[in-house]
């Protein structure tokens, strides 16, 4: 039979498929389909079918790529475009058989998009959503659409079309098509394609090999085993094509044993292909005769390497050899062979089947057509995806991957796998092509592409990477075999906490030798990882030497605890719980004490850094760290106070310039080491923005006052009502030492046009004359410009003042809004009304009101801190009218003397001790970070306390023991899915008659039944 018969009798099956009067069901049944229900799905419809005795066609076919919407299920019903379902159960596909076979309601709601001519109503075309519009299927045209254990769907779409057409060419004409194409190999090094064909054409010798690299070793790699799996007969074409150019008579695909499906695939592919006469002796007639074997392996990633591949593939120990001679030259059993990627193959069987051309005009410059990645990680919509080379990263992660899971920030994206590196969010835009991705630190590799969030550990990432590439090593070479150990273990040294300044020179010249004096391409590559970390990430390193810090809290040699060691202050949260549990909320107020001097202030306004944290949310939700903590503080009493230690006087005299938390922390535990403490403060008040900065219904000005009255119990001067206006005289009245804890008490400008109007007032200003006590009239509509905690507490002030109406006025989307969450659930239940994606543009006197002129915000680019840009939409112009404007967009210090100062008008400081270029000086908390929370600057005020005692001569040891030790704890609860309780509520009519505080706080039996929600992760073994 003729090629053109075979392709008639093919379009003929197809056109039936296609044109039957029975409707199909399509399901994706590939290993990632598999892992998700497949199967149990494809059960439950043959069921469902036969229940309702329907007569339908049921097709398998490869994966289409939605690995998170897997299992996908299709429907076409006779003259409908194909209708497609994701996430579907079993029980989803019942009824989607009843309601959309039976009933002819095809289920919008449950559909993901439809495909071919037509449309339904309610659902979206499949190719223009989000993830699929950037997309272009050269490599994966015919995943998902064929059976791909049938040839005939295969040939009907085109299918060995290419291997006919290359039949009627020379081999020399094939080779420049390749060449012409720009098709350059995806194994990783991306060699021009049609150069290596054209080097093993020349090579003198009558046996020659072709091979197919089907390793893929990579961690979270599945580019290649979905192609074979969903495509095999694509591969085999693109194999035979260039076994013609070359003269190659025999053929190996390596593929790794791991996977089942491809392989039983492939040979069933092999067995259809020999049959049908595209493999074997004098192919369709052509003289040409081509067979080829498949070459388990056993998994070794060395093995994806060219040399160690054909090691294996004759049966030795899979090691590299040196080059040359190159495997053009002397290959398999020393005949010249030519070894590309399965996607490589793929792409050859599209370029002869269309054109040189057509492929070209895909790509950038210098790398043409396509390419396929794994995109997994912290990713929203994790996928197999094939995009034009040069697209850059950030339309990958965000409009294809639709940006980063559980809302968190990125951090940056793993490109190369093992062998690659980790380019930074501050680099999203680069372009994804060969030499871009190497001039960043990185490779483009096979297509493994791994994207990592904020709570991604780049120590712990790069020790993660190197030990798969050690572990891995063959051996054969020094370097490679003890330099990637010695990265390792360094690397293991630096997370454990015993790393040392010097230790980050020596990874970065350990990375360089071992990329220098190894053999193959795994160890030349293998440093990638640490080196592009050090590169971009070199203050992680830095934190964990010199802090033994883990950000993340993933290094389980510095973590005992995540929520401990995420709180800036260090509390140790599991103790504290524990007693709770136990009914000794005196014991866990001491445990609080132990670090911070305000338990009660962090148990109601804290900013809880330490939930977000929390192994129990993995499971269910974070327990409930700061509603405990408020719990303690408010049942607790004085047994704290039996513990504390009063240290001799020392003689030496501080100065504290503000009493915000930093300021009377600092004051605090320096009291307690003996030093004379005098705090200076401004404002008639104490407690800084404590006190003037968050309104009473949120921090009850009582327990404020109980708390600082304990500091000044310590011994802790404080003088209010006096500026101070040059540090440096503080340091001539004989103080020894000064800190500035300022604050950041000055509102910033909107930066428009009529912001000066007497209506409008900055946020910092409006609260402190609130909370001072000060009369201030609102009116009746009120606008709060911004979406941080300061505009949400100045939104729900202005309702307690009396407005009828507040709106807040924040220019990007509710997910981006940095105030709590807790926070705007509140603001919105009081009656807040929020325009998102709304910014003010000019600001315009109308009376004794104002008109505030706005513009409509769509979110463009993704900016260097990982959010999408907003950018004003042209025409979206509109007004409102107020009677106040409260801006509410940030704040600054105000820097006493002559400092040196950074963005913001912080306070420049060395970030280990907070000294100022100024000695004797010190400076911390916002007035050095910018507006923060508040356990942030008691963290601040710690460190401080500990730095100027030290240049007293003290030895900075700040930590307390006031609580007694543990008795023996009662076994853990089993861990099931429990969620935190509701805090109780002040009643949404009680509210905004005064300023009353709207928490209520954990009765003792919610307390303790939430404090046994704990898993008590301190109690773990630890390395």
């Amino acid at each position: 039979m003729t090629f053109e018969e075979i392709k008639d009798r093919a379009l003929t099956e197809w056109a039936a498929l296609e044109n039957t009067d029975k409707p199909r069901i399509i399901v994706g049944a590939a290993t990632c389909g598999r892992a998700s229900g497949a199967l149990h799905v494809l059960d439950r419809v043959k069921a469902e079918l036969e229940r309702h005795q329907l007569d339908a066609i049921i097709m398998q076919t490869g994966c289409i790529g939605l690995c998170y919407a897997e299992p996908l299920l299709d429907i076409v019903k006779p003259g409908r475009p194909r209708i497609c379902y994701s996430n579907v159960t079993p029980e989803i596909a019942a009824h989607l058989i009843e309601d959309y076979l039976i009933k002819d309601n095809p289920q919008p709601d449950l559909a993901l998009g439809s495909m071919g001519e037509g449309s339904v109503a309610g659902i979206s075309n499949f190719f223009e959503l989000p993830m699929l519009k950037p997309q272009v299927r050269i490599i994966l045209r015919n995943c998902g659409f064929i059976d791909p254990e049938k040839l005939d769907h295969y040939i009907a779409r085109g299918g060995y079309g290419g291997l006919v057409k290359t039949l009627k060419m020379t081999p020399e004409g094939v080779i420049q098509e390749i060449k012409k194409s720009g098709l350059r190999g995806r194994g990783g090094a991306g060699f021009p394609t049609g150069t290596k064909w054209e080097l093993c054409r020349q090579s003198p010798g009558k046996i020659k090999y072709i091979v197919c690299n089907a390793d893929e070793g990579d961690p979270g790699a599945f580019m290649n085993r979905s192609l074979i799996e969903g495509d095999p007969h694509s591969v085999l074409e693109g194999m035979l094509i260039g076994a013609y150019a070359i003269g190659a008579t025999e053929g190996y695909v390596y593929i790794r044993a791991e996977y089942p499906l491809a392989i039983e695939r492939l040979k069933l592919a092999l067995q259809q292909a020999t049959e049908y006469g595209f493999i074997g002796d004098n192919i369709l007639g052509s003289g040409f005769s081509f067979h080829i074997k498949i070459k388990e392996g056993a998994g070794a990633f060395v093995c994806g390497e060219e040399t160690a591949l054909m090691a294996s593939i004759e049966g030795k120990r899979g090691m590299p050899r040196p080059r040359p001679p190159f495997p053009a030259q002397a290959g398999l059993w020393g005949k010249p062979t030519n070894i590309n990627n399965t996607e490589t193959w793929a792409a050859v069987a599209a370029i002869l089947h269309n054109s040189a051309e057509w492929f070209a005009c895909y790509g950038s410059a210098r790398s043409k057509g396509t390419k396929t990645f794994s995109l997994v990680g912290k990713v929203n919509k994790p996928q197999l995806i094939e995009v034009p080379i040069g697209i850059t990263l950030k339309e990958i992660i965000y409009d294809i991957g639709d940006g980063v899971a559980g809302g968190k920030r990125l951090k940056g994206v793993q490109t190369g796998g093992p062998s690659g590196g980790c380019i930074p969010a501050s680099r999203l835009d680069l372009s994804v092509d060969y030499e871009s991705l190497t001039e960043a630190g990185s490779i483009m590799g096979s297509g493994g592409m791994v994207v990592l969030d904020e709570d991604t550990c780049m120590v712990d990432f790069a020790r993660y990477f190197i030990s798969f590439t050690q572990s891995e090593s063959c051996g054969k070479c020094v370097m490679c075999r003890l330099g990637t150990k010695q990265i390792m273990d360094t690397l293991g040294k630096i997370a454990r906490g015993q790393g040392t300044p010097e230790d980050i020179a020596l990874l970065e010249d350990l990375g360089k030798q071992v990329k220098i004096g190894s053999l193959c391409g795994l160890g030349q590559t293998a440093p990638n990882p640490v080196l592009s970390s050090l590169r971009y990430f070199r203050n992680e390193y830095e934190e964990h030497i010199k802090k033994h810090h883990c950000a993340a809290a993933v290094c389980s040699g510095l973590v005992r605890a995540p929520c401990s060691h995420t709180c800036p202050a260090g509390i140790d949260v599991p103790r504290y719980i524990r007693f709770i549990e136990a009914g000794k909320p005196d014991e866990s107020v001491a445990v609080i004490r132990e670090k911070i001097p305000f338990p009660s202030v962090c148990g109601y306004v804290c900013v809880h850094p330490c939930e977000t944290k929390c192994r129990r949310g993995q499971l269910d939700e974070a327990v409930g760290i700061r509603m405990l903590k408020r719990f303690a503080a408010e049942f607790g009493n004085g047994l704290w106070k039996q513990g504390v230690k009063a240290a001799p006087p020392t003689g030496k005299q501080v100065a504290v310039v503000g009493s915000g938390p930093a300021g009377l922390t600092a004051a605090y535990y320096l009291a307690r080491l003996g030093h004379s403490v005098t705090v200076f403060e401004a404002l008639p008040e104490p407690g800084g923005m404590m006190k003037v900065g968050i309104p009473d219904y949120r921090l009850p000005k009582d327990m404020l006052g109980a708390e600082i009255a304990e500091i000044e119990n310590a011994g802790v001067k404080i003088k209010t009502n006096t500026r101070i206006e040059n540090p440096e005289s503080l340091l001539a009245q004989g103080y020894q030492a000064v800190f500035l804890a300022v604050g950041a008490h000055r509102g910033l400008k909107l930066g428009i046009p009529g912001e000066d109007s007497p209506q409008v007032i900055d946020c910092v200003s409006f609260l402190r004359e609130v909370n001072l006590g000060h009369t201030v009239a609102v009116g009746d509509k009120v606008a709060v410009i911004g979406g941080g905690n300061a505009a949400i507490d100045a939104a729900r002030t202005a309702l307690r003042l009396g407005a009828a109406e507040v709106t807040m006025i924040y220019r990007r989307t509710r997910a981006e809004m940095p105030a709590s969450d807790e926070e705007i659930e509140d603001a919105l239940a009081e009656g807040v009304q929020v325009l998102f994606l709304s910014a003010p543009t000019k600001i315009a006197q109308q009376g004794k009101q104002v008109q505030l002129e706005c513009v409509h915000m769509a979110l463009g680019d993704v900016d260097t801190s990982g959010r999408r840009r907003p950018v004003a939409v042209k025409g979206s112009e509109f007004s409102l009218v107020f009677d106040t404007v409260i801006a509410a967009i940030g704040q600054q210090p105000e820097v006493p003397g002559e400092l040196t100062t950074g963005g913001g008008n912080t306070i420049k400081v060395d970030l280990d001790t907070l000294a100022t270029g100024k000695a004797g000086i010190f400076a911390g908390g916002d007035a050095v970070t910018g507006p923060a929370s508040v356990i942030e600057a008691i963290a601040a005020g710690r460190q401080a306390a500990i730095s100027i005692d030290k240049s007293l001569g003290g030895k900075g040891e700040i930590d307390e023991k006031l609580a007694p030790p543990e008795g023996e704890l009662k076994p853990l609860e089993e861990a099931g899915e429990k969620r935190r309780p509701v805090m109780p509520v002040l009643p949404l009519g009680q509210r905004l008659c005064s300023f009353a505080t709207v928490e209520l706080g954990l009765t003792a039996e919610l307390a303790a039944e939430e404090a046994r929600r704990c898993l008590r992760c301190d109690l773990e073994e630890h390395e």
